[in-house]
Order: structure tokens, then sequence, then C-alpha cells
């Protein structure tokens, strides 16, 4: 898998997962989206005090890292942020085909990989939410996003398996490509 640029992760992020590495029993790698990966690898300018994930490996350790980091957690308690598994979220069917490793090298146990940019903009547009459409308009600028695979990973992955009217979100894509991506 990929690599991205790894950043000094800022407190409370680098003492949480930290923690959480040291109290892992066994190695787990999570795949994470949503605002902390936006946040720190693309720089999204908006705070977040969660790590959405949406799928864990080995699989059975979902229940461990929310005991440990979750919501209501000790660790949540004491850093103030906390993990958040994603049960459902429309995502690209190949996406872990793309995902990109960004774990900090001091983490022993822990692996943190990250949605490719792309994935995780087309990732919000089911929701489609004010905040989604800022997250998109700045990976946009960031990244920056590309027209074209945008549309093919869509049409190829996502639109098949994609919950609601798929027309309804052909036309929402369509909008975020003419508003925010420079073809």
């Amino acid at each position: 898998m990929p690599s991205v640029t790894r950043p000094e992760l800022p407190n409370p992020w680098r003492a949480f997962l930290g923690d959480l590495d040291r109290e892992l029993p066994h190695a787990v790698a999570m795949h994470c989206l949503g605002g902390f990966v936006a946040a720190l690898y693309y720089e999204l300018p908006r705070p977040t005090n969660d790590i959405d994930y949406i799928d864990v490996v080995p699989r059975d350790a979902v229940e461990v890292v929310q005991r440990i980091a979750g919501a209501g957690s000790v660790l949540a308690k004491k850093h103030r942020v906390h993990v958040q598994y994603v049960g459902v979220a429309s995502l690209p069917e190949s996406y872990a085909e793309r995902l990109r490793d960004i774990s900090p090298v001091s983490l022993r146990r822990l692996r943190l990989f990250a949605l490719d940019p792309h994935d995780l903009a087309l990732s919000k547009l089911a929701r489609n939410s004010p905040i989604d459409r800022n997250d998109v308009a700045q990976l946009a600028k960031a990244v920056p996003l590309d027209a074209e695979t945008l549309r093919m990973r869509y049409r190829a992955e996502l639109r098949p398996i994609i919950i609601g009217d798929p027309e309804h979100h052909d036309r929402t894509l369509e909008m975020w490509i003419d508003a925010y991506v420079v073809s």
C-alpha cells in the first residue's frame, strides 16, 4: 500500500495513539476515513475529536479497539479524543487496494491506513451535508482531485452498490466536479 507524508502528529493525537498502541494485545490495522484523515493528511482546516474507521484487521479487533479507545473509554476521557467505528459507509468497492499507510513510525502494534483522497471524497457523496461539501472542496484544493478518477471510481465501484437513488447521486457528483474540481 502506498504511503503519504507522515507529518508529526500533534497532541492529543500523538499521546492518544501511543497509549492505544501500548494497550493493544496484538497487531491491529485500522482503515480510517473522515475528518481525522482529511485534517491531518489532506489539509482540512476543521478540527475533529475522533478517528472514524470502517474496518480493522483482524476483524474481531473492533470490540477490543472500542473498549480501549472508543467514546467513554478511559483513554477517551484522558485525552478527550476517541476512535469511532463506522458500521455503514458508502465506499468504492476496491478502496482497500488504495489505502495509504499513515502510521506514525513510533507505533508498534497499531497501523493506520487512510482512504485515498478520491475515495475519501466519494465516501461523502451519499450524505452530501454542508460539512461533506466543504470537506470535498478542501480536498479538491489540497490534493487536487481529478474529475475523471472520481467519475471512473463512482461508476465502476460505488454507483452499483450505493444506497438511494443513483440518479440523484449522479447529479451530486457532477455538481461537486463543476464546483470544486479543476479538470
